[in-house]
């Protein structure tokens, strides 16, 4: 017998608050399905499916821990919280603070892949630009034709943020570079639009990007090196 892979409510049953049963339903498909592919394709080492256990695992723990906490609020299960959950009720009325504290179901978010093995570098000094780190999933944005995320989806993309739309040697190389590997790697992508570029810190400083399949970061430099980059394609891959 083979693996066998659990996702949705098979592996993972949560209270339904927040929409966190589904939509972690989906991004458990959203992580398997591109690791399946490249294993089934000869492209990728079966290695890389052991990925989906370590990342998915932690997300389905941070989902329950939201939904039981959405829960006790909710319906309370001791004398402590359900005198926390009325104080938080009474005071909501006229106070903005415990509004915020009012826990009818935190939506779901999609999950950051801290600590996967298959992260590569950070580039970025510690604490900049946090929202889209390595593991992180891609934040959405407009181009000049279309959007960011259907731009960087079903294959390994390379993206130069820049608001000079010139695109230097070196990440020429790395684009380069990427096309040679036996893998599914997208048209580069340069990305000078004020607005997507703050977003992804580059709006002082030109930053370079390589997205996963399913939209998360795999890795990101200010200063690129071709051989850098490709070896962040082969470990998001589990080919190092």
């Amino acid at each position: 017998m083979g693996r066998v892979f659990v996702a949705g409510d098979a592996a993972h049953q949560m209270s339904p608050f927040g929409a966190r049963g589904g939509n972690s339903g989906v991004q458990d498909a959203d992580n398997l399905v591109w690791k399946l592919d490249l294993v089934l394709r000869g492209l990728a080492p079966e290695r890389l499916l052991d990925s989906y256990d370590a990342e998915r695992i932690a997300a389905a723990d941070a989902n329950l821990l939201n939904t039981t906490r959405s829960t006790d609020f909710i319906a309370p299960k001791s004398a402590i919280s359900r005198t926390f959950r009325d104080s938080v009720l009474a005071l909501a009325e006229t106070e903005p603070f415990a509004r915020r504290l009012v826990n009818s179901g935190r939506l779901s978010v999609a999950s950051c892949y801290d600590g996967s093995p298959l992260n590569g570098p950070d580039g970025f000094a510690a604490g900049e630009c946090v929202a889209v780190r390595p593991g992180a999933a891609a934040l959405d944005a407009p181009l000049v034709d279309g959007w960011l995320l259907g731009s960087i989806g079903e294959r390994f993309t390379g993206a130069w943020f820049s608001l000079d739309e010139r695109v230097p040697e070196e990440v020429a190389r790395a684009q380069a570079a990427l096309a040679e590997r036996h893998l599914p790697v997208n048209q580069p992508l340069v990305v000078s639009r004020e607005t997507v570029c703050a977003r992804y810190g580059a709006e002082r400083e030109p930053a370079y990007y390589l997205f996963r399949p399913d939209g998360h970061v795999a890795a990101r430099w200010r200063r690129v090196e071709p051989p850098a980059v490709v070896a962040a394609l082969d470990l998001a891959a589990a080919k190092s």
